[in-house]
């Protein structure tokens, strides 16, 4: 179980889900939702003081506050954190005595922003979101450059540390409906009755979605260091969770794992597993830079490289509307 370098968003509770454990304070003049006291400090003291809009809270043309809009038209909420996610790693250093430590930590992360040796290029660094890359790089400068993180703030700096959140940031799900959906998994019922709910709850979120695209369970994004040195299996044998409804992550094994053994998660999420291996390579390609070797692949080598019915459907769907995706594509960071 870890803590996150995690996003804003995933400290902020929303009081109709927790009884007797939510805090506003006043800070600087603005009224601020913590957890608790305990995390309300913690944020005083590691980065509120860099990023607090104080009396600026409703100014539209502060720094911080375009930057977010600008981030809000390109996504979908709730990732409309990542952007922050990226902000409070700069204000964490900036607000250290010891921002060598920090920086240290965040080196443990891939910020690669291609694989030149697969030739493989992360796809929101893409030609179709150049114009977007530079509005952002352009505000992300004008509201939090700092020397000591000059590296960051060029174009290619910029780009790198983009990548790192795009292909380490954990979704915190800590929604009320994954919260129901677990209860129903923990439900003992007869097959058929099983059956009904499984079917009701796909459908269920299968609607949801084409109003609020994806990641529906996912509050907030954090970056977990333990948590992202585990390396992907589409044939995982431990998965990440958040079973307290919070913003700890928990890392649980899905079997019996030997002594030695490599503790690999999944990358992907249920559905995208039960694609076809050229699906899902296609998605991790794009998303973290490398072709998957796992036992399941190798053993789908033989395999064509062609999608299911469903999938050709699906991607041809895509491209008579890419120009209109090219925002939602934007909601995988």
């Amino acid at each position: 179980m870890a803590a996150p370098i995690d996003d804003m968003f995933s400290f902020c509770v929303d009081p109709g889900k927790v009884s007797n454990s939510v805090e506003v304070r006043l800070i600087d003049k603005v009224k601020v939702m913590y957890c608790s006291s305990e995390c309300r400090q913690a944020a005083a003291d590691q980065y509120h003081r860099v990023l607090c809009l104080g009396p600026s809270q409703e100014d539209p043309d502060h720094p911080l506050n375009k930057l977010k809009d600008a981030w809000r038209s390109m996504h979908y909420p709730p990732e409309t954190s990542s952007i922050m996610l990226m902000a409070r790693m700069v204000a964490l250093v900036k607000q250290a005595k010891d921002k060598a430590q920090w920086k240290k930590l965040f080196s443990h992360f891939c910020s690669r922003a291609a694989n030149e040796d697969e030739e493989i290029a992360h796809k929101l660094l893409g030609e179709q979101f150049r114009g977007q890359l530079s509005l952002l790089h352009s505000l992300f400068r004008a509201a939090l450059y700092d020397d000591h993180l000059s590296r960051w703030f060029v174009p290619e700096g910029f780009c790198s540390l983009f990548a790192l959140v795009g292909t380490n940031g954990q979704g915190i799900g800590t929604s009320s409906l994954s919260q129901w959906v677990h209860a129903c998994d923990a439900l003992e019922l007869p097959v058929q009755q099983r059956e009904q709910l499984d079917s009701f709850i796909d459908q269920l979120y299968k609607d949801i979605e084409k109003e609020t695209g994806e990641f529906l369970n996912c509050e907030g994004s954090g970056l977990f260091v333990l948590q992202s040195s585990c390396n992907h299996s589409c044939s995982p044998n431990a998965e990440a969770s958040f079973p307290d409804n919070n913003f700890l992550l928990h890392l649980s094994a899905l079997g019996d794992i030997s002594p030695g053994e490599e503790i690999c998660i999944s990358y992907l999420d249920c559905c995208q597993r039960e694609r076809s291996r050229h699906s899902r390579h296609k998605i991790l390609r794009e998303n973290y830079l490398f072709v998957c070797s796992c036992p399941r692949c190798v053993s789908q080598m033989d395999e064509l490289d062609m999608t299911s019915e469903e999938e050709e459907e699906e991607e041809e769907a895509e491209g008579e509307t890419e120009g209109d995706e090219m925002e939602d594509e934007m909601t995988d960071v």
